[in-house]
This record gives structure tokens, C-alpha cells and sequence, in this order.
């Protein structure tokens, strides 16, 4: 049975929006909301918050959850989680899952983890939702993915791919094909992740500011899951007011 590791990246600078990680959700900082949500994962052993700020390091501690600091200078989140993840000598399956997402669903953690343990060829997994509104497709902010007929990524790009041709307005184009969005959620095998770590950027990864495409662009697969959930990135004020209303909601319908 292989180990699986969910790794939180938190950072405590951001431009948009300082101390992201602590900011109050309901009573909650978001960081526990996150941990919380990824620890009711049914595949997944054990969750550690990977950060670069002492302050976090003791609100997490504060509620139970375990954490490790990492260096300040690391370029990226996926930096931060191979950091922690060269340590665990037990965990064979690594789950990187975003610190901004406090309302990520377990059963889409746990989906996107089970193509990593039926199939040991499998490297990285990745969730992703068909887009349903024209707006979606056209917003740079969010990552679209065209898959194969395996269900295994071809391309991630903010432009709307495929490109419709001859087929009117591209608002209108997800009512002729199906088109899916990205959802920043990645499982990777331990050893595939702590290689991935050590390349350098590549010319489409700059291009797109899209660090996935590093993997496609050395040459290897990552496997989309189809997910009917969603979620709520949290980047802005307004971000954290839509997630607050949420949170509000399924209180009141609890």
C-alpha cells in the first residue's frame, strides 16, 4: 500500500493580499480551513503545512496540525513541497495542495490520487472541470487543458484552446465542444516529484507562467481526472468575501 503525503505550501508574503495564509475565514484562519478540508481525504496518511514564516509555523501548531519550515528563497509552492517531501522517507505518493483553497473537496483529492495507485506508470495527476460559462473561457486567470483520447493533458494554456475555427463568437464555444479548465490540485510519485524539482524553467512554462508545462516540455504525461467539483482560489479581498459567503451558507443549511 503506498504512502500518500499531502504537502500545503503557505507562504506569508503576497503582494495582492499580505498573510494570505492567516487570513480569517469564518473564525478560521484559512490555512486550518485547508488542512482541515485535505485531512478528510480517505487515501491520504498525513498532511503537513510547508512554510517560510515562524507565524505560521505557530498557528498551525496552535490547532493541531503539523508543519515544517522551509527556506524563504525557494522559487515556487512545487519548490516548497519537494523541500519537505525529500524528508519522508515513508511517503511514496505526494499531494500538492494549494494553501488558497479552503473549500477543495477530499473526494476530488481522493479521485485524483486513484490513477497513482492503480497504475504505477503514472508520474503526475491533475484534476480538471468542463467549462460551462464563454467568460471562463476567455478569462487569462483561468488555465485551460485540452486532453487525448486517454484522458492524459496534450496542453495548458490561459488562451481558449482548442481554437474553434469557423465557429462564431469564441464566447459561444463551449456550446460546440467541450472545453475544461485546470484546477491547481497535483498528485505526484515522491521520486518523479523530487526530479521535476531540479529542472530548470522551460521556454513555454515562461511564456504561459504555467509551471506544469515544464513536465509536458521534458517529455512526460500528466493525467487529467474529470472532476464535477469546483472551487475558490483565494488571490483578493474579493476573493476571501465570496468564500466567507460560502462558508455562511453551508453553516446555515448544515
Amino acid at each position: 500500500m503506498s504512502s500518500v503525503v499531502a504537502i500545503i505550501p503557505a507562504r506569508y508574503g503576497s503582494t495582492r493580499l499580505p498573510a494570505k495564509p492567516l487570513v480569517d475565514l469564518c473564525g478560521k484562519p484559512m490555512i486550518q480551513r485547508v488542512y482541515e478540508r485535505t485531512s478528510k481525504a480517505s487515501h491520504v496518511d498525513k498532511v503537513i503545512v510547508a512554510t517560510d514564516h515562524e507565524e505560521i509555523v505557530r498557528v498551525v501548531k496552535n490547532f493541531g496540525g503539523d508543519v515544517m519550515m522551509t527556506p524563504a528563497d525557494l522559487r515556487s509552492g512545487t519548490d516548497r513541497v519537494a523541500f519537505v517531501a525529500k524528508s519522508l522517507a515513508e511517503a511514496e505518493i505526494v499531494v500538492n495542495v494549494q494553501g488558497d483553497e479552503p473549500l477543495i473537496e477530499p473526494q476530488m483529492i481522493d479521485r485524483t490520487i486513484e490513477p497513482l495507485l492503480k497504475d504505477r506508470s503514472i508520474t503526475t495527476g491533475t484534476p480538471v472541470k468542463k467549462i460551462t460559462d464563454g467568460d471562463d473561457l476567455l478569462n487569462p486567470g483561468i488555465v485551460k487543458v485540452v486532453l487525448d483520447k486517454d484522458g492524459f493533458a496534450l496542453y495548458f494554456s490561459r488562451s481558449p484552446i482548442p481554437f474553434a475555427r469557423d465557429r462564431g463568437e469564441p464566447g459561444q464555444w463551449v456550446n460546440q465542444h467541450t472545453y475544461y479548465k485546470h484546477i491547481g490540485l497535483y498528485v505526484f510519485r515522491k521520486d518523479f516529484l523530487l526530479k521535476y524539482a531540479t529542472w530548470s524553467e522551460t521556454p513555454l512554462e515562461r511564456m504561459e507562467k504555467l509551471e506544469q508545462l515544464r513536465i509536458l516540455e521534458n517529455g512526460y504525461r500528466i493525467k487529467a481526472v474529470v472532476t464535477e467539483f469546483d472551487s475558490i482560489p483565494i488571490d483578493t479581498q474579493d476573493d476571501v468575501d465570496k468564500v466567507r459567503a460560502k462558508l455562511v451558507e453551508q453553516k446555515t443549511n448544515d
